[in-house]
Parts: structure tokens; C-alpha cells; sequence
């Protein structure tokens, strides 16, 4: 298996002057000893209006400053708004290819059309629409990534003439692409459009291989129909994670940080928001305080209905001693993941803690699920090879423009000048 790490760059309340500041430098510091201590992928979030969930709203640039600050860990957006409200399609081909450009071909590109209604909301997206508005623009991404020129495109939310979108990625065709997958049903979107699949949800390893097996089947079956120009055949999940020798330090290290996550993309979706007076933590920390005492709550981030007693603090997988880590990180593999994400950077989990987490995975873990892999990964290439060119052959790609097929632009004149 392959390893990753999550940023959405959580920032609970109270804030400092110097909070975003510190946040964003641990996190790229914590990306440099992930390099150096063999992790394979950094993963960004794009975020907008998130108080205390997210402060990433500008994942580019974040991403940007890890590639400069690495050698070897795949950068990876995961995910790019790429609806175009958020994000014109050609500025995303451009930032893509500038991203592949500057981390010397390691980018990677996921694609997700956000949840909220903060983020819908506040940039006029239809909820009903969104699905259809993301997969057409990254249709339409990874042709302006590839073509010369891109032949242009005019749809109800955008448009653009024939240009050549500058620069082209390293990768060819194009970086890998992903799509942000939460239940088994985008899981299939994914294997449907040949992509990777970042399953941002918190599964044990029976769930995770009914998973898998719903998206090896579809990327085999006629089904597939590439939405780019090449296959990512590949499935990524997220894992609490904080190791300690001692269980209950992990615990007590990392859970709150792995339950503020689940509680406030819960919050966030179902409850009101009075936007720059978010009390996220604050709310978190009075339903944890009423839970553990075994009162009643009305938690709309779960559901709605009354909130049952705390569960123990020992439960979360991915948290505890390097040997259950371990455990836990095979039963993924028996499942048939291919690469696990640490969610490591949540709540008020503290920066020495990730970073000593980090040495202990590599010291005690990483060496079991790195061994061989690079042979496994070469044979699932070859058993996959066959059904991804059938797939490819699915794919209704447009042939590139004859020269006489490219309209001029014409050059701009003042208006008091005449020609000739």
C-alpha cells in the first residue's frame, strides 16, 4: 500500500494573531519530514468560508510551497473546486500544469464539487446541478491539458474560444486524476469516469472491501468510459491516525481532533451558520461534555434526534499503538486499498504530536507495506492493462485541429486608427 496525509488545515477557536500563520508552516513542515520519512502523497483540500473546518481556501499555493520544499511525496489536490463558479476550467488546467511543472511531475489532480451550503451558497451553485457542473469541467480540464489548441467549449455555466491553456503538465497525458468519493455510489461515479477514487469516509475493513469490489468491477465492466485521457485506477482512504507506545496517549493525543473533524463536517452541512461568528469548537466540546455524561442532545450534525453517551475514548481505528496501527492498516490491504490517508491534522491535534506519529509509522509500520509493493503495483497494471484500453477505446475523444480549422484572432486596434 501506499501512504498519504490530509490537510484541511483546521483551526478551532480562539485564534491568536499569529494562528493561520503558525497552522499553515507546521503543515508544510510536517510535509518535509513526511518526504523525507517516505510518505508518498500530501493531499490538500480547496475550502472556502469554513471557519475553524478549513482555512485552505488557496490550496494551490499551499501545494505550491510543499512541492518547492520536497523531493519525492506525490502533491496532490484533493480536492480542486472544479465547478466553475469557484474556479474557471482554464485557470484550473493552468494551475494544474504550473503545479506539475513546479514539483517536477508530481502532481495530482482531484476533483469535487462541495457540500456546503456556505460554499454552494456563496458562489450561486444550484445543489441539484453540481454533480453534472463538475464532471463536465473536468471533462473539459483534462482536454485543455492535453490539446493544442483546445478547441474551445460554451455550456450554460461557461465558455471559452479555441486557446492553448499554458502550461502543459510534465505528465502525459495529464497528472493522475481523482474524484472525492463519500458513499458507494460515487464510488461507482468514479469507476464510471476512470478515476481515482479519495473516499473521504471513515470505513473498518469489511466496508472498505465491499468498496473496493463495487469499483474494481465497474473499472473492468463496459461501464467505464474514461471522463480524461487516461485510467487512475486506484482507491484512497482516509484513517484517524495518532500513535503513541501507549494506547491511551494516542487517544488521548489524537481523538479529539478525529471527532472534531466528523462532528464539524456534520455541523456544517446541517446546521445554521452565522458566518465569522463560528462557535464550531465551542459546540463540539458542549455535546462531547453532555454525551460523556450520558445526557440528551439535540445534535443536528448527526442526524437530528437525541445524542446517546460518548462512545469510549479507545475506539477510533488508526489511533493507538503502532501494533494496532498495524493490524488496522492490513485489514485495508486485505481489502484491497491502495493507498491509506492519514487525517492527522485535525481539531487541536498538536504539531510535535503529528510529527512524532509520523517517525513512529516509519519506524515501526511503514517498512511491513512497503515491502514489495512495487512488484504488486506492476502486476495490477498488467491484469488491469486489457479493460483499460477497452475503456480508452469508449472514450469519445475530439481529434486535434487542422490548422485551417483554428479561427484568428485578430488583431486589436484603437478605435481611431484605420486599417491598412
Amino acid at each position: 500500500m501506499r501512504f498519504g496525509m490530509l490537510y484541511e488545515l483546521q483551526l478551532p477557536k480562539p485564534w491568536k494573531e499569529d494562528s493561520e500563520l503558525n497552522l499553515v508552516h507546521d503543515a508544510i513542515d510536517q510535509c518535509v519530514l513526511g518526504d523525507k520519512l517516505g510518505i508518498d502523497y500530501a493531499w490538500s483540500v480547496e475550502h472556502h468560508f469554513l471557519e475553524e473546518y478549513s482555512h485552505c481556501s488557496a490550496s494551490e499555493v499551499f501545494l505550491s510551497a510543499i512541492a518547492a520544499k520536497t523531493q519525492k511525496i506525490n502533491i496532490g489536490f484533493g480536492i480542486r473546486q472544479v465547478i466553475s463558479n469557484y474556479n474557471h476550467p482554464a485557470r484550473t488546467a493552468e494551475a494544474v500544469g504550473m503545479l506539475d511543472l513546479v514539483s517536477n511531475g508530481r502532481a495530482q489532480f482531484g476533483i469535487g464539487e462541495g457540500a456546503t451550503r456556505l460554499e454552494l451558497g456563496g458562489f450561486g451553485i444550484q445543489a441539484k446541478r453540481k454533480r453534472d457542473m463538475c464532471l463536465e469541467a473536468a471533462r473539459e480540464i483534462s482536454d485543455m491539458m492535453v490539446m493544442e489548441p483546445y478547441p474551445g467549449y460554451e455550456c450554460e455555466d461557461w465558455s471559452l474560444p479555441c486557446r492553448n491553456v499554458l502550461p502543459k503538465p510534465i505528465q502525459k497525458p495529464h497528472p493522475p486524476m481523482w474524484m472525492a468519493c463519500t458513499n458507494r455510489d460515487t464510488i461507482k461515479v468514479a469507476a464510471q469516469n476512470g478515476l481515482g477514487v479519495l473516499a473521504f469516509s471513515f470505513l473498518d475493513p469489511e466496508e472498505a472491501k465491499t468498496w473496493t469490489q463495487t469499483y474494481y468491477d465497474t473499472i473492468m465492466s463496459e461501464e467505464c468510459v474514461p471522463l480524461g485521457h487516461s485510467v487512475n485506477a486506484n482507491i484512497a482512504m482516509v484513517s484517524a491516525f495518532s500513535l503513541h507506545d501507549d494506547h491511551d496517549e494516542a487517544s488521548r493525543r489524537g481523538e479529539d481532533g478525529f471527532r472534531f473533524f466528523e462532528y464539524a463536517i456534520g455541523a456544517l452541512v446541517t446546521d445554521d451558520v452565522l458566518p465569522g461568528r463560528s462557535k464550531l469548537w465551542d459546540n463540539y466540546e458542549a455535546r462531547k461534555k453532555a454525551r460523556e455524561s450520558g445526557q440528551k442532545v439535540t445534535d443536528t450534525a448527526y442526524g437530528g434526534g437525541d445524542v446517546q453517551p460518548d462512545r469510549s475514548m479507545a475506539r477510533s481505528p488508526g489511533i493507538g499503538t503502532p501494533a494496532e496501527f498495524r493490524d488496522h492498516m492490513q485489514g485495508f490491504a486485505d481489502s484491497g486499498v491502495d493507498q491509506v490517508i492519514f487525517l492527522q491534522q485535525g481539531g487541536k491535534n498538536k504539531h510535535e504530536h503529528i510529527c512524532e506519529s509520523l517517525e513512529k509509522f516509519n519506524a515501526e509500520v511503514y517498512d511491513e507495506f512497503a515491502e514489495g509493493r512495487d512488484t504488486k503495483e506492476a502486476e495490477k497494471a498488467e491484469r488491469l492493462a486489457p479493460y483499460i484500453e477497452a475503456a480508452l477505446a469508449r472514450r469519445q475523444t475530439r481529434p486535434p485541429l487542422t490548422d485551417s480549422q483554428i479561427d484568428i484572432v485578430p488583431a486589436s486596434r484603437p478605435k481611431n486608427m484605420a486599417a491598412g
